[in-house]
């Protein structure tokens, strides 16, 4: 089942746990369903930023709390974790502020977050004041993104959407072929010229 079907089936508790697991596809899914009257809007919002507010704090905790946990061990050996605790050493305030809003970043950084000496005092507000901000942004980016798109798709038939799709796979396969073929011809042209290149002149040991 997908995100938009989840949500129009179970409301704003589905809304509710996907932001806080999934992220922003989910926050931006309910914003399209707020504009199509499926859910409300003021609700879609306040709902993604609570589920994201407590997702992210209970990870922070399982880090400050669990860090010698074996799942946590595995975590801390992965790459997106080493970037994590790199930014959050450089820009302390900023990444905490920040990381929900970086793609790819948002499970792993309050965990990293919670293994460091940063104190509940300092995460805590800057965790609810991020999620307050995130929640209504991609809330209503999504909403937009309904509003702007439905005249679009009512003017147009199905079959020239499809007509559309197809010349774009087209396009892009036709883009992936040449950048293939001239990666090759790249290739080729890089091993003629060592061929053609002079061999190096002996170097003699009476200079």
């Amino acid at each position: 089942m997908s995100i938009g079907l989840l949500i129009a089936k179970y409301g704003l508790a589905a809304l509710f746990v996907g932001a806080g697991v999934e992220g922003e596809a989910v926050v931006v899914t309910g914003g399209i369903l707020a504009h199509k009257g499926l859910v409300p809007l003021w609700g879609a919002m306040l709902v993604s930023a609570l589920g994201s507010c407590l997702v992210d704090q209970l990870w922070y905790f399982a880090g400050r709390y669990c860090r010698h946990y074996r799942w946590v061990q595995v975590l801390m050996r992965k790459p997106a974790f080493a970037r994590a605790v790199g930014f959050l050493e450089r820009h302390p305030i900023a990444f905490i502020f920040g990381f929900r809003f970086v793609y790819g970043m948002r499970t792993v950084s309050p965990i990293a977050i919670g293994t460091t000496q940063i104190a509940p005092r300092t995460f805590v507000p800057l965790n609810i004041l991020s999620a307050a901000i995130w929640g209504p942004l991609f809330t209503l980016l999504g909403y937009a993104f309904g509003r702007a798109i439905d005249p679009v798709l009512h003017r147009l038939q199905s079959g020239f959407i499809y007509a559309l799709l197809g010349v774009a796979a087209v396009g892009a396969i036709g883009l992936a072929i040449v950048w293939l073929v001239r990666r090759r011809d790249a290739g080729r042209e890089a091993h003629r010229r060592t061929l053609d290149e002079p061999p190096p002149l002996p170097v003699s040991d009476d200079i």
